[in-house]
């Protein structure tokens, strides 16, 4: 099996707002609005709005009602500390930062080198309208998988 992720699902707290946000985000990193489906199973008090990629399906969930006080952080075990993205090159960083910059989306970093990982390893950090973090990256991978 290739460990390739078929879709990921985000519980959110506003469904509106945070269509709203990924309306603006998906297409910088490459998803076709027009391919964006609703779904909807009642009993379960369950929307989703699912973004399709080729790549990749990305779906935003409604929040059930006996959790809207509940607080969450990226560091409680269970929980997404982040998603990253990886671009083709640095260009490629800045372009789609200087894109995510002009969207309701809160930079964490912009875009630098961080060494502590590899010496290529080039990177920004931003939050969506959730407080869910993301990066886009860009790094040789064979860093990882050295010749032999």
């Amino acid at each position: 099996m290739l460990p390739i992720i078929d879709h990921i699902h985000i519980t959110v707290s506003d469904l509106k707002r945070a269509e709203k946000f990924y309306d603006e985000l998906l297409p910088i990193l490459g998803f076709d609005i027009s391919l964006k489906e609703f779904g909807s199973v009642p009993e379960h008090d369950y929307e989703i709005i699912e973004y399709h990629h080729r790549c990749l399906s990305i779906g935003i969930v409604s929040q059930r009602k006996e959790y809207v006080d509940d607080k969450r952080s990226r560091r409680r075990a269970g929980s997404l500390h982040h998603l990253a993205f990886q671009a083709k090159n640095q260009d490629e960083v800045d372009s789609i930062y200087e894109q995510v910059k002009g969207i309701d989306a809160t930079i964490v970093h912009k875009p630098q080198y961080y060494l502590e990982y590899c010496s290529d390893y080039y990177a920004f950090f931003f939050k969506d309208s959730e407080g869910i973090e993301y990066e886009i990256v860009s790094f040789a991978r064979q860093h990882y998988f050295p010749k032999k």
